[in-house]
C-alpha cells in the first residue's frame, strides 16, 4: 500500500529566512546526476530544500523515507509513484515488474525505469529524503545502476544524515556528483540576525544573536530551541551565556526546557505520540485517548513545536526526527509501561485500517508476539514474495516460542534465508526446528505434524546437500519421501523465477564427487520418475544428463534430457527449461545437429513465462555466443559482446558465472587476451575460494588456450597440466575435447612432455587419461575435415577475407585485431596448408572444399 502523504512535499511556514546563497547551491544540482544534501539532525535540509522545490522550474518528486522502506519492492515502488503523480501514466512496465514480486536482479527493474525516465520530454528532479534510513545493500546497488545510465535531464537529489553508502568517487571525478554539506546549510552571521528578527518576538541586541550564533555554530534547529527558550526567560543575558557545550547537550537541555513549559496534557501527548512515523487525529486519539487530538497538533503548529503537516489539508502530520528522538528516549526510560500501551494502542488502529506492515512493527515493539506473528502468517505469501527482508528482520527478533506451533512461518523463514545466500543462518534454524516440530508429535494431527515433519526434512536434504554431504542429503530425502511422498511445497517454490544461486539447479556446479553424484542421482531418479506430478526430479534429469554428456556418454545423456522435455508438469518451471535446453543443445552440437542445437535454444526463449524473463535471456544468449563460435559464426559472438553488458573488469560473482565464461571466451576469440586473462584469473580465484571444482576446470581449461592462443606455449601446458590434474579423478571428457583441434594440438605437446619426463615435478596425470581425451578427439575423419579442424575459427575468416582480395591491413580492421596478429595467423595458415603464398592456401582450401 502506498501512503500518499510521504509523496506529498513538506510544508514549511512562510516566515523563513531567505538564503540565497543556498538556494543558488541547490541550483547547481541541476548540473549534476546527483545531489547530495548531507548533515546531522536540525541543520535544516528539508526545509531546504522543500524552499527551493518553490522555486525550481523543473518537475518535482518527492519521498519521505522512513525504516519501512528498507526493502528493495517498496523503496522503488514509491520512487516510481512519485515521479507518477507528478507524470501521469508513468511507470506502467515498472509496476509490471515491481508486482510480480522480489527478483534477485535489479536490471530489469532499473533498466524499465531508466527506459520511461528517458522518453520524459521535460527535466525531472526527485528528492529521496531520509536516505539514512536505507541500510538495504540491494537498494544501493540498483542505485549505483540507476546513476551510472540516469538520462541527462533526470536529477536525483537525496538529503541523509549520513554520507551514502555506495561509491561516489567516480560520479565525482566526472562531475556528476555536487555535495551540500554541513557547513553549507548552517546559518551564516547575518541570516542568523534575519531570523531572530524576523521569525522571533525576542528583541535581541546584534551583540547576544552574535553569541548565541558562535555557541550553536550556526545550528538551525540550536537557534529555533533557544528561541523558544528564551521567550520564558526573565534574564536573557543568563539564559544565553548557558547555552553551551556539545551540539547534542545543548539539544537536550533546549528540549527539556521547551517540553518542561508546555502544560501536563501537552507533554503526555508528545510523549505518547513520540512513536509514530506518521499521525493523524484519529490515531493520535486511539494512542493517548485524548479527544482534542486535532487541536493539540494545531496547536504544536502554531508554536513551531518542530511538527511538519504532510498534506494541504493538515490532516497528516510528523515531528521532527531530532524531536521525535528526544521524546522517545524520554518516554522509555521514564515510562516503560506507557511506551508499551502507545505501541500497543498505535498497532490495533494501524491494523484496523489496513496498515498491516506498520502495525506489526508496533507490535513488536510492545511485545505483543502474539499479534505479530498472526499478521505475519495472514500475508506470509505477500511477505515471500515481494518483503522477504523485512520477514527476515521480524522472525529474527521475535522469541522462538512465539511462532513454536506455527510451523509455516518457520518454514517459510528457512526458504528465504536459503534463497538470499544466508546458509549458515539456515542451517542454525533447520537443527533448531527439527527438534522443535519433533517434540510437537500429538499436539498436532497426523497429517499437520506429517506435513511440517516433510517440510523440515526437506530443508534438511538441501541443507546437508550444500555442505556437500549426499549420503546425508539421500538420508533425509527418504524421511521426507515417507512423511510426505507426494513432496514438499518448497521443492519448486520460486522455480519460475531467476535464482541467483545455481546450486540448486545445477547439481554438478556444487558437488565435485562426480561419483558420489552418479550414484546419487541415479537412485532419487529411480524413486521419484513414476510419480506423475513430481517435477522437482527435473533438476536431477537436467543434472544427470550434464554427467553422462560430461562423461562422453551422449546417447544415454540425451534419453535424460529427452524425460524433461517429454513431461508436462515441469512446462511452467522456467530455471528447469533452462538448464535442460542447454544440455540438450550441447548434446545435438555434439552429435553432428548444429541447426537443432541453434533451435532448441531459440525455442527456450519463447516457453520461458517468468516475471525474471529478461535475467533468463542473459543467460541464454550467453550460451548461443558460445555455441556460434562453435559453429563457426564469430558475427554472432560480437555483436553478444556488444550488446551484453558485460566488461572484463566487472565484479564477478557466482550468478554469473555462465556469463563471465562466455565472455571471457568471446575476448579471447577477438584476440582480446590481456582482457580475458584479467577476467579468468579473478573467476579462478572466486571459484577456489567456493571450492566450485567443474567451473574451476573450466576457467583453467580456458586459460591454457587463450595462453596457447597468444604463443605463451610454456605456460599454457602449466594450466592444462593443472586442469588434466584436476579432472582426471572425476572422469572428464567432454570439456577438454569440445575445444576441438587447438586443444588436441596441446595435448600432443603435453603428451611428448609427459613421455620425455622433461615436467619439473613428477608427472600428477597419467598418460592414459592424456590418450583418452586423444584418442576421443582424433576420431577418424576424411582428410579435409581433419585439415579443417586444425584451422581456428579466425583463421577460417582470414581465408575468408584473403579470397575477397582484402590487404592484411583491411582483414585486421574487419576482425579487430592489429596487422601483426593477421601476419602471425597467415604463417600458421602456410604451415598448416602446406603453401608459401595466398595464391597456395587459396587453391588448398578450394581443394580440400573449405570455401
Amino acid at each position: 500500500m502506498i501512503v500518499s502523504t510521504k509523496l506529498h512535499i513538506p510544508l514549511m511556514r512562510n516566515s523563513l529566512v531567505s538564503r540565497p546563497r543556498l538556494m543558488r547551491k541547490l541550483n547547481k544540482g541541476l548540473e549534476a546526476k546527483l545531489t547530495l544534501v548531507s548533515a546531522q539532525a536540525g541543520y535544516g535540509k528539508t526545509t531546504a530544500l522543500s524552499e527551493w522545490v518553490k522555486q525550481c522550474s523543473a518537475l518535482v518528486a518527492w519521498v519521505s523515507l522512513d525504516k519501512q522502506d528498507n526493502d528493495w519492492i517498496q523503496f522503488w515502488s514509491y520512487v516510481t509513484a512519485s515521479i507518477q503523480e507528478r507524470v501521469p501514466g508513468f511507470g506502467k512496465t515498472v509496476w509490471s515488474l515491481l508486482e510480480k514480486g522480489a527478483s534477485v536482479s535489479l536490471e530489469p527493474t532499473i533498466t524499465a525505469l531508466l527506459n520511461e525516465l528517458n522518453r520524459l520530454n521535460s527535466e525531472l528532479v526527485f528528492i529521496l529524503d531520509d536516505y539514512q534510513f536505507i541500510e538495504l545493500p540491494a537498494i544501493h546497488n540498483s542505485l549505483i545502476y540507476l546513476l551510472e545510465h540516469l538520462p541527462p535531464h533526470i536529477h536525483l537529489y537525496i538529503a541523509s544524515r549520513t554520507d551514502l553508502a555506495i561509491p561516489t568517487a567516480r560520479l565525482l571525478a566526472k562531475g556528476e556528483l555536487h555535495r551540500i554539506i554541513m557547513q553549507d546549510l548552517r546559518f551564516q552571521l547575518d541570516e542568523g540576525l534575519v531570523f531572530f528578527r524576523d521569525t522571533t518576538d525576542l528583541l535581541l541586541t546584534k551583540e547576544q544573536v552574535t553569541q548565541l550564533f558562535h555557541q550553536t555554530e550556526g545550528w538551525i534547529s540550536g537557534l529555533q530551541l533557544a528561541a523558544i527558550s528564551l521567550k520564558r526567560s526573565d534574564n536573557i543575558a543568563e539564559s544565553i551565556h548557558q547555552f553551551s557545550g556539545q551540539q547534542h547537550h545543548i539539544s537536550d537541555y533546549l528540549l527539556e526546557e521547551v517540553l518542561h513549559h508546555q502544560s501536563e496534557q501537552m507533554r503526555a501527548f508528545l510523549l505518547e505520540t513520540s512513536i509514530l512515523s506518521r499521525m493523524n487525529r484519529s490515531l493520535c486519539q486511539a494512542v493517548t485517548a485524548q479527544m482534542d487530538s486535532q487541536e493539540q497538533l494545531e496547536r504544536l503548529e502554531q508554536l513551531n513545536l518542530f511538527i511538519i503537516p504532510l498534506d494541504d489539508q493538515r490532516n497528516w502530520y510528523r515531528y521532527h526526527h531530532l524531536f521525535s528522538d528526544f521524546l522517545q528516549r524520554i518516554l522509555s526510560r521514564t515510562d516503560p509501561e506507557k511506551w508499551v500501551q502507545a505501541h500497543i494502542h498505535a498497532a490495533y488502529w494501524l491494523e484496523n485500517h489496513g496498515f498491516d506492515e506498520e502495525a506489526v512493527e508496533h507490535f513488536l515493539e510492545g511485545k505483543q508476539y502474539a499479534d505479530a506473528v498472526r499478521l505475519i502468517e495472514k500475508n506470509l505469501h505477500t511477505l515471500v514474495q515481494s518483503k522477504n527482508v523485512v520477514l527476515i528482520r521480524w522472525v529474527s527478533v521475535l522469541p522462538e516460542n512465539s511462532f513454536a506451533e506455527k510451523p509455516m512461518i518457520e518454514l517459510f523463514y528457512i526458504s528465504i534465508l536459503l534463497g538470499v545466500g544466508q546458509w549458515k543462518a539456515a542451517f542454525k534454524r533447520v537443527e533448531q526446528a527439527t527438534i522443535r516440530f519433533q517434540a510437537l508429535q500429538g499436539k498436532w494431527t497426523d497429517a499437520e505434524w506429517n506435513q511440517a515433519m516433510g517440510n523440515i526434512y526437506f530443508f534438511c536434504a538441501i541443507t546437508s546437500y550444500l555442505q556437500k554431504d549426499l549420503e546425508r542429503t539421500s538420508d533425509y530425502f527418504e524421511l521426507e519421501e515417507r512423511y510426505m511422498p507426494e513432496g514438499s511445497y518448497f521443492q519448486t517454490m520460486g522455480c519460475n523465477r531467476y535464482q541467483v544461486y545455481d546450486s540448486f539447479d545445477d547439481l554438478l556446479v556444487h558437488i565435485n564427487d562426480f561419483h558420489a553424484a552418479d550414484a546419487f542421482l541415479l537412485k532419487w531418479i529411480k524413486v521419484w520418475e513414476n510419480k506423475k506430478e513430481y517435477p522437482f526430479i527435473g533438476f536431477l534429469y537436467a543434472s544427470y544428463s550434464k554427467l553422462l554428456y560430461e562423461w562422453n556418454r551422449l546417447d544415454e545423456a540425451e534419453v535424460y534430457a529427452n524425460k524433461v522435455l517429454g513431461r508436462k508438469d515441469m512446462l511452467p518451471f522456467a530455471r528447469i527449461l533452462m538448464q535442460i535446453a542447454i544440455s540438450s543443445s550441447r548434446i545435438q552440437q555434439t552429435k553432428g545437429n548444429p541447426n537443432r542445437a541453434l533451435e532448441l535454444l531459440e525455442q527456450l526463449k519463447s516457453q520461458i513465462d517468468s516475471p525474471d524473463y529478461e535475467l533468463f535471456m542473459l543467460k541464454i544468449e550467453a550460451e548461443q555466443a558460445c555455441l556460434s563460435l562453435q559453429q563457426g559464426s564469430f558475427q554472432y559472438a560480437l555483436d553478444w559482446l556488444q550488446r551484453c553488458g558485460l566488461a572484463h573488469t566487472d565484479e564477478v560473482s557466482l550468478n554469473r558465472m555462465a556469463e563471465h565464461l562466455s565472455l571471457a571466451r568471446v575476448l579471447a576469440e577477438c584476440e582480446r587476451i590481456g582482457e580475458a586473462m584479467y577476467l579468468l584469473e579473478r573467476l579462478y580465484r572466486l571459484l577456489c575460494k567456493e571450492d566450485r571444482l567443474r567451473d574451476r576446470i573450466k576457467v583453467l581449461i580456458l586459460q591454457s588456450l587463450t595462453l596457447h592462443r597468444s604463443g605463451q606455449t610454456e605456460a599454457a601446458l602449466d594450466q592444462l597440466e593443472t586442469a588434466l590434474h584436476l579432472a582426471e579423478p572425476e572422469g572428464y571428457i567432454r570439456s577438454f575435447i569440445d575445444e576441438g583441434p587447438m586443444m588436441a594440438e596441446m595435448l600432443s605437446a603435453y603428451l611428448k612432455v609427459l613421455q620425455g619426463s622433461r615436467l619439473r615435478n613428477t608427472p600428477s596425470v597419467s598418460l592414459v587419461y592424456v590418450k583418452q581425451l586423444l584418442q576421443a578427439l582424433n576420431s577418424p575423419m576424411k582428410e579435409e575435415q581433419s585439415v579443417k579442424a586444425t584451422l581456428t575459427e579466425q583463421e577460417m575468416r582470414i581465408i575468408k577475407l584473403i579470397e575477397k582480395g582484402l590487404s592484411n591491413k583491411q582483414i585486421a580492421e574487419q576482425v579487430y585485431v592489429t596487422g601483426e596478429t593477421v601476419k602471425s595467423h597467415i604463417k600458421n595458415m602456410y604451415r598448416k596448408l602446406n603453401a608459401n603464398s595466398r595464391v597456395q592456401v587459396l587453391q588448398q582450401a578450394k581443394d580440400l572444399g573449405l570455401l
